[in-house]
């Protein structure tokens, strides 16, 4: 259960990281009472609080396991008991208020607290399995609002287009188009719930978004005023989804990956008509058959007619190529478990990404379609898209945050690039750790024409930390990082709850920076503009409009990979 939050207050910490293993002296062999009307209830708040990081099935990824009773086995081979029904009602009631060390964050501000006491007897009951999508499905929830002929054969509008940033309004379900030159709020579209991420089509006219209730829009973003021109449905969950980029075949096609059921599909790019799903049901990289691997993050190679796909609970990572989908030719590649996000490195050719339960990062050289290196770093590596910049001492390198621990890793990348062969020897190597005030790490980022690195903390406990970010100077990289206190510098007032300051983005000319801080659920969120040279802040995006703002993708980034 991931959400905005502050671990423990009265010492709910690591104690409770094990989930109902058998250090818990509790028992219980049934479940606790529930109406149908509180199963219901229930049912809803996991699917939206719960489900993307302990699974639609509870069997656990970047979370822990949450089944009533379940059996795990240690590398010696012992096994052990665990389950929800070990730690009983009152222990997870307090684990779902006050959070745990592991990186769960507290819900007693967000929770009431009969839901929390509901949530606590909900868990203990086994989960209820989801209706599987199909393509029917799929086709029967496509609605195509302006077809490609009606729509306009040039910009109507003017606007710059490559500084636009597309924003998730995320308890709102819409999704702001927000114009990088002025700083005002362009349009807000109904998107769906939670939209995940925002991509954009090889031309950089459309905006695709996707979130936690399956939907897929693709945006217009050439008329007078932006319109949603077509939506379809994946499944009931997702997270990613991104265009075919290789020459040739700009925009054709959209790919798009499912938490549930675990699939992706493949549409039309300009009309997102269905065309083809493709189950990744089937066996984990230890070899043993996984009910739910969900597809986790996916880009476009824009060197190769082929898209990188990510598969959280089977750790592999499988490269689809997208030139005939009648005979769909895929690349097997075994990594590492659970894996989540990613981005390229410098040169565009590597594939990095995250494998939260493994404490790694796999790196895939997508020139020759086979994995690269499998990379230590610390706990709970999350990168989001992670940051790529030239090293003074070590070259290029591809950085992530952790969700676990208090650092941020610096990885040594190759590059063919003659000036870069000199640093050779360090590659795949994490070669740095930069020191953060606390765990908590979603973001990081900088940009090409920037000496700044960013990185926030939105998911520690600390209201201090939480609400700040973090620049280190890439120039000089033993200084600590200054401090910037986006909850005081956005000029709102102060609730009971954390505000989280999250994702970093820069504009094109990157030379600001936007900070979402995303408020509790009675409190103003805010977007706050720093000048990325002087640290000061520019503006405060922020209106009534603005509902816990998250993803901020500006157009141009998104677009060419500027990360």
């Amino acid at each position: 259960m991931t959400i905005a939050g502050k671990i423990s207050k009265a010492g709910f910490v690591a104690a409770f990281s094990l989930l109902g293993l058998a250090v818990s002296h509790a028992s219980a062999n049934e479940a606790p009472a529930m109406t149908d009307a509180e199963k219901e209830a229930a049912k809803l708040i996991y699917f939206e609080r719960c489900a993307g990081c302990h699974g639609v099935l509870r069997k656990g990824a970047t979370g822990k396991n949450l089944e009533p009773r379940f059996t795990q086995t240690l590398e010696d081979g012992t096994k052990i008991e665990g389950g929800t029904l070990r730690l009983g009602t009152k222990r997870l009631e307090n684990i779902i208020a006050y959070g745990t060390e592991g990186g769960m964050v507290n819900y007693d501000d967000i929770l009431t607290p009969e839901e929390i006491n509901m949530m606590a007897r909900y868990v203990q009951h086994e989960p209820p399995v989801p209706p599987e999508f199909s393509l029917q499905d799929m086709k029967d929830s496509w609605n195509l609002i302006v077809p490609v002929e009606d729509r306009p054969t040039k910009q109507m509008n003017n606007i710059n287009l490559s500084n636009v940033f597309a924003v998730t309004l995320r308890d709102a379900g819409k999704l702001a188009l927000i114009d990088g030159d002025t700083h005002k709020i362009w349009k807000i579209l109904e998107s769906g719930y939670a939209v995940h991420i925002s991509r954009m089509s090889a031309s950089g006219r459309y905006v695709y978004t996707t979130g936690r209730d399956g939907l897929t829009t693709i945006i217009d973003l050439w008329p007078e005023e932006p319109m949603t021109v077509a939506t379809v449905r994946f499944g009931s969950d997702m997270r990613s989804v991104d265009v075919s980029k290789y020459k040739g075949y700009e925009d054709k096609y959209l790919i798009g990956g499912t938490y549930w059921p675990p699939q992706y599909g493949i549409v039309d790019g300009l009309t997102l008509e269905p065309i083809k799903v493709v189950s990744t049901r089937g066996q984990t990289i230890d070899g043993d058959y996984h009910p739910e691997p969900r597809v986790a993050s996916i880009v476009a190679n824009p060197e190769k007619p082929e898209w990188v796909v990510s598969v959280k609970e089977t750790g592999q990572i499988l490269l689809v190529d997208y030139t005939d989908l009648d005979n769909l030719k895929t690349t097997t590649i075994a990594s590492s478990k659970f894996l989540h996000d990613g981005g390229w490195d410098m040169s565009h050719r590597y594939f990095l990404v995250a494998a939260n339960a493994s404490n790694q990062v796999a790196a895939v050289d997508t020139k020759t379609g086979k994995l690269a290196a499998l990379i230590d770093t610390a706990k709970i590596p999350h990168p989001g898209r992670g940051a790529n910049f030239v090293h003074p001492q070590f070259g290029p390198v591809w950085a992530t945050g952790h969700l676990g621990d208090d650092v941020v890793s610096l990885i040594s990348t190759p590059n063919d690039d003659k000036k870069f062969k000199k640093y050779k020897e360090h590659n795949w190597k994490v070669v740095q750790e930069l020191k953060m005030p606390g765990a908590g790490n979603l973001f990081v980022k900088t940009h090409p024409k920037s000496t700044n690195f960013w990185a926030d903390a939105p998911m520690n406990p600390e209201r201090e930390i939480a609400e700040s970010v973090y620049v280190f100077d890439m120039n000089d990289l033993t200084k600590a990082p200054r401090v910037l206190n986006v909850g005081k510098d956005s000029g709102l007032p102060q609730g009971d709850a954390i505000r989280r300051a999250v994702q970093p983005e820069y504009n094109k000319a990157g030379d600001e920076v936007w900070i979402s801080l995303w408020g509790g659920k009675a409190d103003q969120s805010a977007i706050v503009v720093y000048d990325d040279k002087t640290l000061k802040v520019k503006t405060v995006i922020t209106s009534p409009e603005v509902i816990t703002p998250t993803g901020k993708f500006n157009v141009f980034n998104t677009m060419n990979d500027v990360y």
